[in-house]
This record gives C-alpha cells, structure tokens and sequence, in this order.
C-alpha cells in the first residue's frame, strides 16, 4: 500500500510560480508512474501531467504545456510538479496518483489509471 502526501499550494497572484511535492512511502517508488491531476470548483478531476517511472518520459495537458514541470527524485521518492506563469484558471485542487508498472517508459494520463492518490493541496489565484 502506498500512501502519497501533497505538499505546496497557496494562495498566489496571477504570473506567480508555485511548486508542489508528493511525497510517498510504503512502497518502492522507481516501480511507480506518478501522476498529477486537479479538480476545480464544480468540475471532474482532469488530468495534469505525468511521469514514467524512470522519469525521462512526460506527458502533459495542453494547457499547461510550457508552464508546468513534472519531475520526480527517486532517491527521495517524491514527485514534483512545477507551476510557472499561474492563471486564475489554474484555481484547483492538486492530486498526485500512483501506479505501478513494469515500463519504464510509460506514463498515463487517465485517472482510472491509477491506483492510489493522495488527499490533494489547493491551488488559489487570487483575483
């Protein structure tokens, strides 16, 4: 059983940069493709981003190709997501999910994907 714990939301300003951590425990992290998601007010949990489980390979949401960055530090069995040039619409829950796999390449991007997820941080962007 792995247990996942977000870390790093607040309350920023439009333009403002943010980075969130997942950290994991109770299991062997390089077997895991990690996932980002988030959930706005009054919405379905939508896909962010995603990393293998090696990290060399990730996928992101159109919208934020350019702005975010997902990266993981194996070693430290955490995931991270970073969150530059943040827009009001960015305004969301944050959840970090896991899945194991046997390929170190692949990554997924549907949230029934994935096996565990985390309690979720909040993303504010004040007006």
């Amino acid at each position: 059983q792995v247990q996942l714990v977000e870390s790093g939301g607040g309350l920023v300003q439009a333009g403002d940069s943010l980075r969130l951590a997942c950290a994991a425990s109770g299991g062997t992290f390089n077997t895991y493709a990690m996932g980002w998601f988030r959930q706005a007010p009054g919405k379905e949990r939508d896909f962010v981003a995603a990393i293998s489980r090696s990290g060399i390979w990730t996928y992101y949401k159109d919208s934020v190709k350019g702005r975010f960055t997902i990266s993981r530090d194996n070693a430290k069995n955490t995931v991270y997501l970073q969150m530059n040039s943040l827009k009001p619409e960015d305004t969301a829950v944050y959840y970090c999910a896991a899945r194991s796999t046997g390929s170190r390449s692949s990554y997924y991007a549907r949230d029934d994907d994935y096996e565990y997820w985390g309690q979720g941080t909040q993303v504010t962007l004040s007006s």
